[in-house]
């Protein structure tokens, strides 16, 4: 189905129309709580479809379909936060989650909030339903080729999983400011997850990819690259030698270990952690927080990628941020909340997982630029130490910067080379501490395959990560040799 409608009237027949709401009764209803001597308020209208498909011994395990929708209201002052959701899109609903929040500010008389619809903002990603765009029929024969292209890879394949995940969200945003603004957000992805024996041994490997797009990008070329990546990843491990311990150099590679600077740098960035003082990067703005060379930024703006978008949750058109310059810290991500408090201007960062959430800053796609050094000469420069290919799981401490990673894929590097692979390795160290660790800088700088899921206080949104090829001198590896 093609959508050639602008996002604010396709936002309007599906979000207002159906229960008979208009522009001017939601500008009423916002006077209502601006009469109330609250700093700022808006209304966040949201409408998601959404369905999944995995596919597991050439059997389909499940599917789902699910449509949500709802209305969250939310009153600012000062730094107090009221907040009240609803899925009834009534207008008698929607007054009364206004007349809660309007409680946190003092007793007055209706304001008038004039609201004008926003500029349009470019679009970053079609507004086409991706769910219509095939039939199911398609869509399981699209699983089924990706799981006959990974049991053709190797032989000594034994299981597949291929999971298809997709969605269409529509929203809007209302405030007091007068911002009237809205989006409609495309997002699919395809995973693959295999195991492979030989020899009394067994390994998995997966590999995913996606964004902001329908499932014409999910042709043979592309559910090729992805078996072949979950199916290779598996058969290396199956030669994997226990990991060494140790401080040593890392090389982490492009792309996805992109996620460590994600986590233990990214978040630290975010605008609400240094306004309460608790990120280890509070109050350093224009001070060295990385090496030279290093230039790390936040864009919301890039087409089609899955941590993109044309406004945030707030109605904030996105922008590339730039975090860290040449290794100093210029400025941090942020929502309209902290933007405020903080006395700067809000990034395009305010974002929630639904209309039941509350916006926060969040990270969008958060990737460092490339160097000058090639990436082979980044491995030749390593007497003894880790090549990260992928990244699994982590923790980090915000405040103190502290991370904990463990590598699905990573080698042991001896005089230059790439000797044999090794596992049960874990990166241990301290975001800012292993910025100012960084020594080479590759110029293979690459964008994630489109799978990452950033958590923050119990939040989900999809993010995109990236990085060139880096060397990090002094970092602890945990191992089991």
């Amino acid at each position: 189905m093609h959508t050639s409608s602008s996002p604010l009237i396709t936002a309007q027949s599906l979000l207002l129309a159906p229960t008979g709401l208009s522009i001017d009764q939601l500008q009423s209803t916002l006077g209502g709580i601006a009469g109330r001597g609250v700093e700022f308020a808006d209304v966040y209208f949201e409408h998601n479809t959404s369905e999944s498909w995995s596919l597991e011994e050439g059997i389909v395990k499940s599917g789902s379909f699910s449509i949500d929708q709802g209305v969250g209201v939310r009153a600012i002052t000062g730094e107090q936060t009221a907040f009240a959701y609803s899925g009834d899109l009534s207008l008698a609903s929607i007054n009364a989650a206004a007349s809660t929040v309007a409680s946190i500010g003092a007793s007055g008389q209706s304001a008038t909030v004039a609201l004008k619809p926003m500029r349009p903002s470019p679009m970053l990603y079609s507004a086409d339903n991706p769910l219509n765009a095939i039939s199911d029929d398609a869509k399981i024969s699209m699983l089924k080729e990706a799981e006959a292209i990974a049991r053709a890879r190797d032989p000594r394949v034994t299981q597949v999983m291929v999971n298809l995940a997709c969605e269409h969200v529509v929203v809007m945003v209302l405030r007091t400011d007068g911002v009237v603004a809205a989006d409609v957000r495309p997002l699919c992805r395809i995973g693959v997850s295999v195991i492979v024996e030989s020899g009394g041994k067994r390994e998995q490997g997966r590999s995913g990819g996606g964004g902001r797009y329908g499932f014409e990008r999910f042709d043979t070329a592309f559910l090729t690259k992805r078996a072949h990546e979950a199916v290779d990843m598996a058969i290396v491990n199956l030669d994997a030698r226990p990991a060494p311990a140790g401080v040593m150099p890392v090389v982490l590679g492009p792309g996805w270990p992109g996620v460590l600077l994600h986590e233990a740098v990214g978040h630290g960035l975010e605008g609400d952690f240094n306004r309460k003082g608790s990120s280890n990067f509070t109050g350093r703005i224009g001070e060295r927080v990385a090496s030279k060379g290093v230039t790390v930024l936040d864009d919301g703006t890039m087409k089609d990628r899955r941590g993109s978008l044309t406004v945030d949750d707030e109605g904030t058109p996105t922008e590339a941020t730039v975090l860290i310059e040449d290794g100093i810290l210029k400025g941090y991500m942020q929502d309209t909340m902290n933007a405020r408090l903080m006395g700067v201007a809000p990034t395009g960062n305010g974002r929630r997982e639904s209309y039941a959430h509350l916006p926060m800053p969040r990270m969008t796609n958060t990737y460092m630029l490339g160097g000058s050094e090639d990436p082979k000469s980044i491995i030749a420069s390593v007497k003894d130490g880790i090549f990260a290919v992928n990244f699994g799981g982590g923790q980090v401490d915000i405040t103190s910067g502290k991370f904990v990673f463990t590598m699905d894929e990573a080698w042991k590097i001896e005089n230059g080379k790439l000797m044999y692979p090794i596992k049960g390795a874990t990166l241990i160290g301290n975001g800012p501490e292993a910025m100012s660790q960084i020594s080479l800088i590759g110029n293979d700088m690459a964008l994630d395959d489109g799978i990452g899921v950033c958590g923050k206080e119990g939040q989900s949104v999809p993010v995109g990560i990236g990085q060139p090829t880096l060397r990090i001198d002094g970092l602890t590896v945990g191992g089991t040799a």
